[in-house]
């Protein structure tokens, strides 16, 4: 500006109420050498509580900080509070409704514009504009080490960037025309006190159990710059446009804490600082790629609203995945930066200040093994749910390897089942009167006989069973008549389906076998493990197939439609929206 100079110079901090640029504020307030002109969109200032006696209320009462509601779009109202300023500090519109991109384009790229011109017409000497490191990243290539040699890319997978980006050009090209300095700062990774986007997204992905996974190897390293650096970054590059304006001038510079680090560790120390599970399970990229695409194209095929939201999704699993390192040599040399705030006490400051957001061990998922878990009562409790839970790991394995071998025994031993049937029989009769002879003593250990309780069946199991086989056929009967009366279509697709997957299963029945002993092994044990993150996966695809159901519904053909409500498969009094179609359609 330079600061030090006897008369204090007016600055304006344009959306001085964001993420970025409240830090800004307060580094301008300590400095304590400009008046400073703060702006938001927002009709009167309201200051959050930890503010009340802070710098910032204290400067507003002195008159050294001043409050202005500006909207970029209105160019009067740029143009009014720019007056009789020296510097002006372009900062990021928060809360932005990415689905609307007209209005996106308004605040962002058109705001630039008016800026630029008002910042013109009143003779400003400084400008500079908060951009972001994202502008040189195209998703499908690491960046090692980039500096500002890399040009921003012409395709964008993420909406925001682009419009950061064409912002970007337009304060760069305006440099040196009617006096005017420019630049423009890309820090990378943004975190700190105040954030509202890396953290609060953890820590939402982290409740549900979602942020117990890896996108890809997890080797992939990061820059990341913790928020009073970006704010100071910027001040320096005031200060730098005029000691070295040719070398600042017209330029970009990435800003970082220059502390590269794994983007899945620094992600874990804030996961762990607010109490939850770092990421252990690695998915691969192509996975989760696949998984997204298929996302964007049901998106594009029944039109649904949230088709902005795969895109964002897209860019974060690019984020996620690749390494994004950047050089920081142009901005120490030529603006004088470097950081105030250690990464490691960045992370520190950044954790207390969410501390409300931590895990509460109290409502936190912990089960009580003394009480049975889902899948175990419905196993039963008993001596199944012991064995398939894996309660006793000697115990299970034991009954798998036997299970395995019986299954080889009966189905990959090359024999019909009757003649294997026959073998087992023969060689389970040798190995009984095998140990029936052996000596009740063998070299001091005791051989423990079998009792003949073991082979024998209570009257009380004989008729249970007998009971059982003759409701499982009156059952059958019923469901017989019941198709034979031809009026109840429920019973009849339940009665084909349980028939044709029984068909499916006998033409591969030996594989039908292998899979249910695997299946019966892990499965339960899986869900047992990772029963909250299951349940909330289910939830989710339950909630989307919930929402997604009006516009299937309005692209299926009409006598589709007409035949699944008579078939009572829709429910008119439990969907009007859907009952809404019907009549469309009919």
């Amino acid at each position: 500006m330079p600061f030090d100079e006897a008369i204090p110079r007016t600055c304006v901090v344009l959306n001085g109420r964001g993420f970025v640029g409240r830090s800004l504020v307060l580094r301008l307030l300590e400095l304590g050498q400009c008046i400073v002109r703060v702006t938001d969109s927002t009709q009167s200032l309201q200051l959050d509580p930890s503010e009340s006696n802070s710098l910032l209320s204290d400067s507003l009462s002195s008159g050294r900080a001043e409050y202005h509601q500006v909207d970029v779009r209105d160019i009067s109202q740029i143009k009014k509070v720019l007056e009789g300023a020296s510097t002006v500090f372009y900062m990021d519109a928060t809360d932005l409704n990415t689905d609307d991109f007209y209005n996106c384009y308004m605040i962002i790229v058109q705001g630039a514009k008016n800026v630029v011109t008002a910042c013109r017409e009143w003779k400003v000497r400084r400008l500079v504009y908060n951009s972001t490191a994202d502008v040189v990243f195209d998703g499908s290539h690491d960046i090692h080490n980039g500096d500002e040699t890399l040009t921003c890319r012409w395709k964008f997978q993420d909406l925001m960037c682009d419009l950061k980006a064409q912002a970007e050009a337009l304060v760069l090209f305006a440099n040196n025309i009617d006096g005017l300095l420019t630049c423009a700062l890309r820090p990378s990774n943004v975190f700190g006190p105040g954030d509202t986007q890396l953290v609060p997204l953890l820590v939402n992905l982290a409740k549900p159990g979602w942020t117990k996974f890896i996108i890809g190897s997890g080797e992939n390293m990061s820059d990341f710059t913790y928020v009073e650096n970006v704010a100071h970054a910027h001040v320096c590059a005031a200060e730098a446009l005029d000691s070295r304006m040719v070398s600042v001038a017209g330029m970009a510079f990435f800003i970082t804490n220059l502390e590269p680090i794994k983007f899945w560790d620094f992600l874990s120390i804030i996961l762990e600082g607010l109490g939850y599970q770092r990421p252990f399970i690695k998915l691969p990229t192509g996975v989760v790629w696949y998984i997204i695409l298929l996302v964007k194209w049901i998106h594009e095929k029944f039109g649904l609203r949230t088709y902005n939201h795969s895109l964002s999704a897209c860019y974060i699993v690019q984020l996620a995945s690749r390494t994004r390192t950047f050089d920081c040599i142009a901005a120490q040399k030529h603006t004088g930066y470097s950081p105030v705030v250690s990464l490691e006490e960045g992370v520190s400051s950044t954790i207390q200040s969410f501390s409300h957001l931590a895990r509460d061990s109290s409502l936190a998922y912990s089960r009580d093994f003394n009480e049975q878990s889902k899948v175990e009562k419905l196993l039963g409790g008993g001596k199944v749910a012991d064995i398939l839970l894996w309660k006793d790991e000697k115990k299970t394995f034991t009954y798998f390897l036997v299970l395995v071998l019986l299954f080889y025994w009966f189905f990959l031993g090359g024999s019909t089942l009757t003649s294997s049937a026959a073998k087992f029989l023969l060689l389970l009769s040798a190995v009984l009167f095998g140990y029936g002879i052996l000596p009740s003593n063998i070299f001091g250990f005791n051989v423990k006989r079998i009792s003949p309780s073991c082979f024998e069946l209570s009257e009380t199991v004989i008729k249970d069973s007998i009971a059982r086989i003759a409701f499982l056929w009156n059952m059958g009967f019923r469901n017989i008549r019941l198709l034979a009366k031809g009026d109840d279509w429920n019973t009849f697709f339940k009665v084909a389906g349980s028939l044709y997957l029984s068909k499916l299963m006998l033409q591969s029945f030996t594989w039908s076998i292998g899979l249910a002993l695997v299946f019966a092994f892990t499965a339960f044990f899986v869900y047992e493990q990772y029963e909250p993150e299951i349940d909330g996966l289910a939830k989710f695809l339950f909630n989307y197939l919930k929402k997604s159901k009006v516009s299937l519904i309005r692209n299926v053909p009409a006598p589709v439609v007409s035949f699944l409500y008579d078939c009572k498969i829709l429910h008119e009094h439990k969907a009007p929206a859907e009952g809404n179609d019907r009549k469309r359609l009919q």
